[in-house]
């Protein structure tokens, strides 16, 4: 009687079988058994262009041939999976109905999974587990050295690394030999295999095409097909692992990170040690007795044994943010925060009191600041950033402190044009470098310094402008066309009418004396008149509230002067009909219509005007 033996997907794809038979451990003794759910998984994954498809339904038909040369049965047995068993086989329910297979059939189950063979053992199942026999050489350790700060192996491509310290390396070749695809599947499978399950502390991320996974203390991205056209394996490890006193801080820094700044961004260029100083933060804290996590996808920084990291859920990191409010931190370390998500996590756990560390990408010390605005309010970043450090080449070479005030910005005049505003100073001298505030609908990142460069005369010209608005704001209370001299600093002279000045000076002095208190200026106060040309001969006419003076068409557009005896009335210019009009109204049109009235508009004099 022949010894039945039921093949299930993972040692089809190792390839063991094709081999035993042609070592004959396998001959015509033998019946292979393969499950109808173990091919459709196998051409599954093959439509999905995942590699082990692939390779399983090519040893399929190794297997077929073999059994064919070697006279050894072979049939196919079971139903295709139904639309339910699909959907829980990674629960197992594809595993399960091939070791009912086995069961009934009364035949040896023969697995490269070794949970599969411990769940046909625990219910009678004849099992054997057959390991993957993975070389040492493939360990992919054997690529780095004491220089190498990460590797890139790529399909087709010499191995590469990049070599040197954050800031200061160079990517070099560190083989001539090409990587074949049979060589990365061989990396893939030493570090999947189960001799080396104990040292990979977790499959961080994993979803068609990619892994992203720890092995030891390194980072190891996997793509392959879909995701990337050919196989690539990046590894990353960190160079060294530093306290904050090695970065050799300044004191007040220092004192900074420990009793004031609750709201950190640590930003940088990726490779620029964000995450090593991130680490040492860590480190810092936990001396100082505080309670540290972090939130990390993938789990790769280097820090104390009592700082617990918690990484993502599938959806991100709202769930994890709930447990963070449960046990209380007193600093979590978010690394790294790029989603829109992230940055609106980020200020909601600040803004419950939980000090908060952020590691982010940015060009420049301002960039990480920017990337907050349009996630969070304007005046809200203050409360939720405190301090940014910006880290090249493993060195921090800015840092920037953020305050909320209400002030006009830099660049405008008006008093009525303050707002909140954000100011970002440099920590060390404590001067502004940019303002941040609202216009309109958007949101507005001025840099000083070019405020600053602008010259003394465009200063003082803006000066004297917004000297000369509030002046007129006042003085205009008295004469809406009072005239306006900037003397000096510290002085101007003002021309009115001469019948405005008694109001404008006060009883004794009061009033004049009260301007100058609020425009902190001295003022001279001088009667305006207007330069007369030659006199302009006119007639009257008056229609329902009007007045006009009707003079000749070769007046029309220029400038005159109404006088009534020695006072100035108007200035005002001719229209194109030939004619000077005045409301009855008006403080001047009831003067006018007073002096006809009286028969005394001989009284009245119109002058061409001089004025430029």
């Amino acid at each position: 009687m022949k010894k039945k033996i039921v093949l299930d997907t993972s040692i089809i794809i190792d390839g063991h079988i094709s081999h035993k038979i042609d070592e004959k451990d396998i001959d015509d003794n033998f019946e292979i058994i393969i499950p109808r759910a173990a091919i459709d998984e196998l051409q599954s994954q093959a439509c999905k262009q995942r590699e082990q498809g692939f390779i399983g339904l090519e040893e399929l038909r190794k297997i077929r041939e073999k059994s064919s040369e070697n006279n050894i049965s072979l049939r196919i047995y079971g139903e295709k999976p139904n639309l339910e068993d699909i959907k829980l086989a990674k629960n197992g329910r594809i595993d399960s109905n091939i070791n009912e297979i086995a069961e009934k059939e009364d035949a040896t189950l023969f697995t490269a999974d070794y949970i599969q063979h411990l769940a046909a053992s625990a219910t009678g199942i004849s099992s054997v587990h057959i390991r993957s026999q993975v070389s040492a050489s493939f360990n992919i350790e054997n690529y780095f050295d004491d220089k190498s700060m990460s590797v890139h192996l790529i399909e087709g491509v010499e191995p590469l690394a990049k070599k040197g310290t954050p800031g200061e390396f160079t990517l070099e070749k560190i083989s001539d030999t090409k990587l074949d695809k049979q060589t990365l599947n061989e990396i893939m499978n030493f570090l999947f295999s189960t001799e080396n399950n104990k040292k990979i502390s977790n499959i961080e991320i994993s979803f068609d095409g990619c892994y992203v996974i720890m092995y030891k203390n390194l980072r190891i991205v996997i793509t392959q097909p879909p995701v990337s056209n050919k196989i690539e394996i990046t590894a990353v490890r960190p160079i060294k692992k530093l306290t904050l006193q090695e970065y050799q801080l300044d004191l007040s820094l220092i004192n900074r990170l420990s009793e004031e700044a609750e709201g950190i961004l640590i930003a940088g260029r990726p490779g620029s040690g964000k995450s090593t100083f991130a680490s040492s933060i860590a480190e810092h804290y936990v001396q100082n007795n505080k309670l540290v996590k972090t939130l990390e996808s993938p789990r790769d920084l280097q820090v104390p044994e009592n700082v617990v990291q918690y990484g993502s859920f599938k959806n991100g990191y709202e769930r994890v943010a709930d447990l963070l409010l449960l046990v209380r931190p007193d600093f979590t370390i978010f690394d790294e925060v790029r989603r829109i998500k992230d940055f609106e996590l980020f200020a909601d756990l600040r803004l419950t009191g939980i000090g908060m560390i952020g590691v982010i990408h940015a060009n420049e010390a301002l960039d990480a600041i920017q990337r907050f605005i349009g996630k969070i309010e304007l005046g809200m970043i203050p409360h939720v950033i405190d301090t940014v450090i910006f880290i090249h080449g493993g060195k921090i070479e800015k840092i920037y402190e953020l305050n909320l005030t209400v002030k006009v910005p830099a660049g405008m005049v008006e008093q009525d044009l303050a707002r909140p505003v954000v100011e970002i100073r440099d920590f060390f001298s404590k001067e502004t470098e940019y303002e941040i505030y609202s216009y309109g609908e958007e949101n507005i990142i001025i840099p000083l310094k070019n405020i600053e460069k602008k010259t003394d005369k465009e200063r003082n010209n803006k000066i004297n402008k917004l000297a000369e608005s509030k002046i007129r704001e006042v003085i205009g209370k008295f004469d809406p066309k009072a005239e306006v001299k900037i003397i000096s600093s510290d002085k101007i002279r003002i021309l009115v009418s001469k019948d405005v000045i008694p109001r404008i000076i006060g009883r004794g002095g009061s009033t004049i004396s009260e301007i100058e208190k609020m425009l902190g200026v001295k003022i001279d106060v001088e009667a305006k008149v207007p330069l007369i040309g030659n006199e302009v001969a006119f007639s009257i006419a008056e229609s329902g509230s009007r007045i006009y003076l009707l003079v000749d068409e070769m007046h029309i557009g220029k400038k005159v002067n109404l006088f009534l005896g020695d006072e100035a009335l108007v200035s005002n210019q001719i229209g194109q009909k030939a004619k000077l009009k005045l409301d009855k109204k008006s403080e001047v049109g009831r003067k006018v219509f007073n002096t006809i009235m009286s028969n005394n508009q001989d009284s009245l004099k119109l002058y061409e005007s001089k004025d430029e």
